[in-house]
């Protein structure tokens, strides 16, 4: 992807925050208003049949915490009302670099459709760098992997889609992201080279945040979804790409919470009906019964 030339970086609001609120702006920790749920490890069995609906989830953490296992307890409540749920693991730094990851959520979710060809639809969730890590499959070039997903919709929960500002973060730290990286793998800056139309125009991308997530990732989720025509942004959004795309802040909920609450059979994004997203309505829409998830070992796809 071609970076250089690209005007109106100078402008970005998040420049003229001082370093110590920069920090504080990409801290989710800092946000919380109350103790989260903690999390339960579960342990994941495979199903029988090809034909379902997939969930295929990315964990967050800053793209250095986190694993597939501390993010299967939001399983139960999802399999019990009839979703297939894959659970990806990919290479955190210091380890992995952003490129790798990146590359491995792609060739997962190929695996998941080689796998299982007659899936009735994969849809891909993220939470924090999860989402980002989500939206990053919105620009995938699925010709060089030998097939195309089966991809029906994106829920992307409390992400971040342009890392500039974590480059003077010191959530960079074991990152070691370049500007050019960050420019690089940032889905906001580079919506223009993926497809006009989507291969699916009924597939929905909902951008959600929580209430009490920080200013500075509500401003990320809105100018990814539709920012105001004085933004210092070219025009890149998910609506004027084409996309299906919807924006959700979820009431009274901060950047654990938000996803937390899945271990929720009563939560927002659980909820059989009344639907309040198309996303989950649409996963819904076969009205499959319960079974269990599937997980995938690292390196086995």
């Amino acid at each position: 992807m071609d970076v250089s030339g690209a005007g109106g970086w100078d402008e970005a609001p998040w420049k003229k925050l001082c370093a110590e609120e920069l920090e504080k702006q990409y801290t989710p920790s800092k946000w919380t208003v109350r103790l989260g749920a903690e999390e339960t490890l579960k342990t994941f069995s495979q199903i029988g049949s090809q034909a379902w609906p997939f969930l295929v989830f990315v964990h967050g953490g800053y793209w250095q915490y986190g694993s597939k296992d501390e993010s299967a307890f939001m399983v139960n409540p999802l399999t019990a009302q009839g979703v297939a749920v894959v659970v990806v693991a990919y290479d955190i730094a210091p380890k992995g670099t952003l490129d790798q990851m990146v590359d491995q959520v792609a060739r997962s979710t190929v695996f998941v459709q080689k796998r299982y060809p007659c899936n009735e639809g994969i849809y891909l969730c993220g939470h924090s760098a999860g989402a980002h890590l989500a939206a990053m499959m919105l620009l995938t070039n699925w010709t060089k992997h030998g097939v195309t997903p089966n991809l029906r919709g994106f829920l992307l929960i409390s992400g971040i889609y342009d890392l500039e500002p974590i480059v003077s973060t010191s959530v960079n730290a074991p990152l070691h992201m370049t500007l050019e990286g960050a420019r690089r793998n940032s889905p906001q800056w580079h919506l223009e080279a993926a497809p006009v139309k989507p291969a699916d125009p009924a597939c929905p991308v909902l951008v959600i945040v929580g209430q009490h997530d920080s200013p500075e990732f509500h401003r990320q989720s809105r100018e990814f979804y539709q920012r105001h025509a004085s933004s210092h942004f070219p025009a890149q959004t998910l609506c004027t790409r084409g996309w299906k795309a919807s924006f959700e802040e979820l009431h009274d909920v901060d950047h654990f919470e938000i996803i937390w609450n899945l271990t929720q059979e009563d939560d927002v994004l659980n909820q059989v009906e009344p639907w309040p997203f198309p996303l989950v309505a649409a996963i819904h829409s076969g009205q499959h019964g319960p079974f269990s998830p599937i997980e995938f070992e690292e390196g086995s796809f």
